[in-house]
């Protein structure tokens, strides 16, 4: 608050009024700038703290301060005053400040002061206050308080408080908190006290005197004035019709009615559309009892505004409360003209039945439902005559509404409705066919609550046949539900023609067959036609199993295989179907017609073999190798078939053929397996006796590859090749005795040595990486030199044998190393050997060099 210059001291009573118990003051006190830097807060009753805000000036420079502080204390509100982080422009002048301060509130009855954190820079003052001993060494420039008072509150009370020392009775002490009270205060107030008490302290309202007119000429003036103040209102708002009606109804209320139907005829002429102007007239002129003027006013807002209904029910309304039934009947002619709503027609037709005029309400629905052909509309037509007692009508009106909207969306709400009815006629098939005319012609998906309505009725009225069929049914649209939104989902139609054949019905079948094979995926890639080729598979072999149809069969067949895109995909299994289907048929020119077709346009493995599988249980020897020689043209790298071939030909007894077949295949520089067709050929070999023929063929195998599993087999056909070549040339050809025997055995001991020795050989000059696999070749040898017996050494072989070293290595990934992994290692003698030649070595090498450094 300002005290300079704009307020006196006897203006600070607003201030008494202002500062309230539990009142936290956080804004500014008036305009005055030094006033305005200090933050005042109440922090409890009668307490109030100066806290020195950041830009306000030394508190001895700011008498305004001071000023306004003893006002505070002189009005009663403050008892205590905390000073809070003050400073001082001088030692001297803190001092009187303290002097000042402090004369001022022992003269106004205070005994206590405090002061709380002041800045660093009081340290002189607080050591000047502990070196004075009277109020004399003070020299205040206001009147010094005594010395008494001052130091006995002092001596007592004083504490001087800095951000590290604390000054009580002239000694310096430790810091020490000031203790808050946080007690409640034992008098509390709620909001709702608060509330109460601004409630009563609300002033009365101030209302105007009433007028009483005892006079004619006040009468006269009063009206004149009124008048004029609606005229002038009028002018300034003449398109407010609000002011209109309140002009209007005081003319009313003065019961100059010439003079209120003039108002409203001109505020008529500025907005006739607006229909609560013509309610409040015709309003107007029937509380008065003008029924031709309230009819002429009826009239002419029906003509204006046809389309508000309003306006035609209070017409009606007025006509029917005096009695004139044929002008009500007239007034809702008129306005059947206008073709309203059905609430119009519907209160047309309450209206006649009010007036038990039933054969005029028959007559309006016919026209109500010609008006408004809606289901709704029809099943209130049929009510009506069944509440009436006539069940004929009513059913005949259920049946032309039938006839007229059995297309139309509400459609199910008017099977429903029928179906009810003769229901309650106690006529249940006559329902049950209803309901299964409704079920056939209403789309699934509209047809829910029918379903559920059929289903009840069923399980109310119909035997075990019934209720399943209703279920059925109601299975039936759950899975056209999901196929409608979802016409690609080919599982739910798998479903739906599972659930339609337990059913039966063939024509359903068919239907759904249809619909479903209809829905062609969008994109030619084979991932999306593999469960749709299924829906073509099943659809067939329904006509050709359970329907019995076979040119049904037949066609199904012929439009699955234009449907596929053969230039991009195809399935093998179709083919091979349509082709069985016609051998079940007896029509071998036609499954070979559809077989050479695959091939033509789709060859694929599966459609060879079973073409060459039919040719030879037909015994079509001369088919079969066209087929294979087609087959090896398509694939030349397809090691089945060239063994198939081959074994066709052994099986006949054309050895050559056979041979020759496999050198041909063995010669294709690209094979998809040709280790089976090499073993194939081997085996051939040996089942001629042809060891010579086999010998040679595994050294040409083994110009290719020198794989382990060649060695290792070659090792065993000479372990058991007891014969040295075929049956001419052979040496033994008539009861070879023991010793032969024994002899011919060594002799292929020896040889599959060889081959071991020769392998050994190669693995460890030429792949000395290959640690594993000559370990392993080693193993077979002393494996297969410990199954001679007698004739076998495995000396020989345990020489060679290697040490197995458990061992360790890191594992590298792209990011690093990972860890490590143990692995078996394989020592063998001679690298052993080595291994110590180069310890040796490394030794020497130390000590030669460990010489040459003594010397030096």
């Amino acid at each position: 608050m300002n005290i300079r210059g704009h307020y006196s001291y006897n203006s600070l009573q607003v201030l008494k009024s202002q500062v309230r118990p539990y009142q936290q003051i956080e804004r500014p006190l008036g305009t005055c700038v030094c006033v305005r830097k200090f933050a005042c807060p109440l922090v409890s009753p009668g307490v109030i703290r100066l806290v020195q805000l950041p830009g306000m000036g030394p508190l001895d420079a700011c008498t305004c301060v001071r000023k306004f502080v003893w006002s505070l204390i002189s009005l009663g509100i403050v008892r205590l005053v905390e000073l809070s982080n003050m400073e001082f422009s001088c030692l001297q002048s803190s001092i009187n400040s303290y002097l000042l301060v402090t004369n001022i509130f022992e003269a106004s009855g205070l005994w206590l002061l405090r002061y709380s954190r002041f800045p660093l820079r009081l340290t002189p003052l607080v050591s000047k206050l502990q070196n004075k001993t009277s109020a004399s060494d003070f020299k205040p420039s206001s009147p010094p308080p005594s010395s008494s008072s001052f130091f006995a509150s002092a001596s007592s009370n004083l504490a001087i408080v800095t951000r590290a020392k604390i000054v009580c009775n002239g000694v310096i002490q430790g810091r020490r908190p000031c203790p808050r009270n946080k007690t409640p205060a034992p008098v509390q107030i709620t909001a709702e006290q608060i509330l109460r008490e601004a409630r009563e302290r609300q002033e009365a309202e101030i209302r105007p005197p009433k007028q009483k007119i005892t006079d004619p000429s006040e009468l006269a003036d009063y009206r004149l004035r009124k008048r004029k103040e609606f005229e002038d209102l009028i002018r300034r708002v003449r398109w407010n019709i609000s002011v209109w009606i309140k002009y209007a109804q005081w003319e009313d209320s003065q019961k100059d009615f010439k003079r209120a139907r003039s108002v409203w005829e001109r505020a008529l002429e500025v907005d006739y559309r607006n229909h609560t102007l013509w309610l409040k007239y015709a309003e107007v002129e029937m509380k008065n009892k003008f029924i031709n003027h309230a009819r002429n006013v009826w009239d002419r807002a029906v003509q204006l505004l046809p389309r508000v209904d309003q306006l035609w029910y209070k017409y009606i309304h007025m006509e029917e409360m005096i009695g004139n039934v044929a002008g009500a009947r007239q007034i809702y002619e008129r306005w059947m003209t206008w073709m309203p709503d059905q609430q119009g027609w519907l209160s047309f037709i309450k209206f006649e039945l009010r007036y038990n005029e039933v054969e005029r309400a028959r007559a309006i629905f016919e026209r109500f439902v010609q008006c408004h052909p809606k289901v709704a509309a029809w099943i209130r037509f049929a009510k009506f005559e069944m509440k009436n007692g006539d069940v004929a009508r009513a059913r005949n009106v259920y049946e032309r509404a039938v006839e007229k909207l059995a297309d139309d969306e509400e459609a199910e709400e008017l099977f429903v409705a029928f179906a009810e009815f003769e229901e309650r006629c106690k006529e249940t098939e006559r329902a049950r066919c209803i309901y299964k005319f409704a079920l056939d012609h209403i789309p699934k998906g509209r047809a829910e609550e029918l379903y559920k309505k059929f289903v009840s009725f069923e399980k109310q009225y119909g035997d075990r046949e019934g209720i399943e069929d209703a279920i059925v049914g109601k299975r039936r649209f759950q899975y056209e539900d999901e196929v409608r939104k979802n016409p690609l989902n080919y599982d739910s139609w798998f479903d739906y023609i599972r659930l339609e054949e337990s059913a039966g019905n063939k024509d359903r079948i068919r239907e759904v067959y249809e619909r479903a094979v209809a829905n062609v995926p969008p994109a030619p890639e084979k991932r999306y036609w593999q469960r749709y080729i299924y829906l073509w598979i099943n659809y067939a072999l329904y006509e050709e199993l359970d329907a019995g149809d076979v040119e049904r069969t037949r066609d199904v067949y012929r439009e699955c295989l234009k449907l596929i895109p053969h230039e991009k995909f195809s399935f093998a299994k179709i083919w091979l179907l349509a082709a069985q289907f016609e051998i079940r048929q007896l029509n071998l020119k036609g499954a070979r017609q559809i077989l050479g077709n695959a091939i033509g346009k789709a060859p694929k493995d599966k459609i060879f073999k079973k073409y060459i599988e039919i040719e030879l249980q037909l015994a079509n020897i001369d088919r079969c190798r066209k087929l294979y020689e087609k087959y090896l043209e398509w694939a030349p790298h397809n090691c089945y078939a060239w063994s198939k071939y081959a074994e066709l030909e052994k099986s006949l007894g054309e050895t050559e053929r056979a041979r020759s077949l496999f050198e041909l295949a063995i010669s294709q520089l690209e094979l998809d397996m040709p280790e089976l067709l090499w073993k194939a050929y081997i085996d051939f070999e040996l089942s001629e006796c042809e060891f010579d023929r086999t010998r040679q063929l595994y050294e040409r195998l083994l110009d290719r590859t020198k794989h382990l599993k060649v060695w290792i087999s070659y090792a065993k056909f000479e372990a058991s090749a007891m014969v040295g070549g075929n049956g001419e040339d052979s040496e033994f050809a008539e009861d070879p005795s023991e010793d032969d025997i024994i002899e011919e055995k060594k002799q292929c001991i020896e040889r599959a040595r060889r081959v071991f020795e020769k392998a050994l050989n190669y693995f460890r000059t030429s792949a000395p990486e290959l640690k594993e696999e000559r370990g392993m070749l080693l193993e077979e040898w002393f494996n297969m030199e410990a199954s001679f017996g007698d004739l076998g050494d495995v000396s020989l072989v345990q020489s060679k044998l290697p040490k197995k070293l458990k061992k360790r290595r890191a594992i590298e990934t792209e990011d690093g190393p990972a860890g490590y992994e143990e692995y078996i290692d394989y020592l063998f003698p001679e690298e052993s050997q080595t291994t110590n030649l180069k310890i040796l070595e490394a030794a020497y090498k130390w000590k030669k060099q460990k010489r040459s450094s003594d010397e030096d």
